[in-house]
């Protein structure tokens, strides 16, 4: 109770701040480059993605509650066991069914996003039908990558006793590493279309300035995020043979070549300064924590008390077990963005130092704030709760330092 009813408190005073740090004046970093028109409908986005994010997270806690003193885990727990099938097949209904509920409760929250909200600020661009077929691919991938894994997970601490934390690692991370093999050529096909980047000087200037830091790169992609949504971005996916660096349709349309290649100099930096290898390695040893920490947890009685499930199971204690972490999971999270946060700055000297300027990513940076009607003056408690990069501002004013 204190770990759901906490962290939901905490958010909402940290949304809260944020929006009192609002109606400020256009800061003069953007005069010239925002309009006030335009300043002012980005936080009449931000207060509209607010409430209704604070009325999601309040709708989301009182179903959980309702659903957990009515005994729906019992209940839920019952039913799967009637089926009559083994412990797996039992685990994989139990939290198949968990995730349908859950999807269930917040499509209306995701139809209303994207069909009102993001249709009111000029962002959406996808059909029904598309978002949809978005579902649909996404509940098959769950059910086909995450299905086996569980399954795996519940054999192993059902027959390989103390050690089975270990071999659960073991499996795990050899699943993120296969995953992030297979994202960039198998997994985001499925969701958008992937094209090289024709010839011309963005492509000869690209390939320039990646020769000049040693950058092996075969190819730079084009993804149809226009179909979906107006917003901008860039990023760097994958790794050895099958590491891509993709631009948005939307941002090409948007910005010069210098700001471009300054774009990608960032997301190049990332690579070259071992970030995703950084970030990779602590995802693999947060997941050796966690097993180690479910391997203490998952059998005790209390926790299937809590939870008024009378009969303990693998597939049940995961699930609980994910409720009660909470409170570490944030903290741990809180660690990573402020290392996130650190990386962003160091990738931005990088394309500054290696471009010989911070010009064309400053003016990058304030385009894409513009066109995304990013929130320019998050209040500081708000962004070190959710934050994985430094605000805007800040970021130009270091890049302004770099000289």
């Amino acid at each position: 109770m204190i770990a759901l009813t906490g962290g939901y408190l905490l958010h909402a005073v940290a949304d809260l701040l944020n929006l009192v740090n609002l109606g400020r004046k256009m800061p003069e970093e953007f005069s010239g480059i925002y309009d006030p028109a335009k300043y002012e409908e980005s936080q009449e986005y931000l207060k509209t993605n607010t409430w209704f994010g604070l009325v999601t997270a309040t709708v989301d806690l009182s179903l959980i509650l309702i659903f957990w003193f009515c005994g729906g885990f019992r209940i839920l727990d019952a039913f799967a066991r009637n089926l009559g099938q083994g412990s797996i097949i039992t685990g994989l209904v139990f939290t198949g069914v968990l995730l349908l509920l859950k999807f269930l409760v917040s499509l209306p929250f995701s139809l209303y996003s994207t069909f009102v909200i993001e249709e009111k600020f000029g962002f959406n661009q996808t059909t029904l039908k598309l978002f949809i077929l978005d579902l649909i691919r996404s509940m098959a991938l769950t059910a086909i990558l995450g299905g086996p894994l569980l399954a795996l997970i519940i054999w192993f601490f059902e027959s390989w006793g103390p050690l089975a934390w270990i071999y659960c690692w073991m499996a795990s991370g050899l699943f993120i590493l296969m995953v992030q093999y297979i994202v960039p050529t198998w997994i985001m096909p499925l969701f958008n279309k992937f094209t090289p980047l024709e010839q011309g000087s963005l492509k000869e200037a690209i390939f320039k300035y990646a020769d000049s830091i040693s950058f092996s790169l075969s190819n730079v992609f084009v993804m149809d995020g226009s179909k979906r949504s107006t917003k901008s971005n860039a990023f760097f996916t994958g790794f050895g043979k099958n590491k891509r660096i993709v631009l948005f349709d939307t941002l090409i349309s948007r910005h010069t070549d210098p700001e471009l290649v300054s774009i990608l100099a960032h997301e190049m930096g990332h690579f070259k300064k071992k970030h995703i290898l950084k970030r990779l390695i602590l995802g693999i040893c947060q997941m050796g924590a966690i097993f180690f920490l479910i391997s203490i947890f998952i059998s005790h009685p209390g926790l299937f008390r809590a939870f008024f499930v009378e009969q303990p199971s693998v597939y049940a204690g995961l699930v609980f077990f994910t409720m009660l972490f909470t409170p570490i999971d944030m903290v741990i999270s809180l660690i990573l963005q402020i290392s996130s946060r650190k990386d962003e700055y160091e990738a931005d000297r990088f394309a500054a130092q290696t471009l010989d300027s911070g010009a064309p990513l400053i003016e990058a940076l304030k385009k894409l704030s513009v066109h995304n009607l990013s929130n320019l003056t998050p209040h500081p408690f708000y962004v070190f709760l959710n934050y994985s990069h430094p605000p805007v501002l800040e970021r130009i004013k270091a890049l302004r330092k770099i000289g």
